[in-house]
């Protein structure tokens, strides 16, 4: 591939190796393990817990759970990263640019996910404008359906987003009113 722009090959495989090359989540945070790239809107990956993770010990000790916003949080990571790899406008961003979660439309949960448990999603984008766009996704262990979320991500240059940050602008950082 040359250029930011160029078309990604269809049906391209990350693991998370590749996925931390795209995405700047590390550490503990980084949920999304593997990511199909089926085109440049739809996307199909798998997100985990470790069990040991303090973070789960402490939500219902004796019964840990992930929480939602986690499940959430995998949906942002996994649309993210395949915008990142298969979307012109998002690849035209470069390595400067940088998607942030604008919104959480609708959420539903069917059950509760334990730490260890594969949770398999499958996310389909729409642009709204070059700056946004809404995420649908199913999310499902053993093909048995655990949630459905629909969000909204916001692109913005880093470097736009840090200054406004310093700039202790609260308002609207990303200048979008979203």
């Amino acid at each position: 591939m040359t250029g930011a722009a160029t078309a990604p090959e269809v049906a391209r495989i990350l693991d998370r190796a590749a996925i931390e090359r795209v995405l700047p989540h590390r550490g503990d945070i980084l949920c999304v393990r593997a990511l199909h790239v089926v085109a440049h809107d739809h996307f199909i990956g798998e997100a985990c817990w470790d069990p040991s993770l303090a973070l789960l010990q402490g939500h219902f000790p004796g019964l840990a759970l992930v929480p939602g916003v986690l499940l959430v949080e995998a949906v942002a990571q996994l649309a993210g990263a395949g915008m990142l790899v298969a979307d012109p406008r998002s690849r035209a961003l470069g390595a400067d640019g940088v998607g942030l979660l604008g919104g959480i439309r609708k959420c539903s949960f069917r059950r509760p996910v334990r730490p260890g448990e594969i949770v398999c999603i499958e996310a389909r984008t729409r642009r709204m404008s070059e700056a946004a766009a809404t995420v649908a996704a199913q999310l499902r262990i053993d093909a048995r359906e655990v949630a459905q979320v629909e969000i909204m991500i916001v692109s913005a240059a880093r470097s736009a987003l840090a200054a406004s940050l310093a700039a202790g602008r609260g308002d609207d950082p990303l200048g979008t009113a979203c």
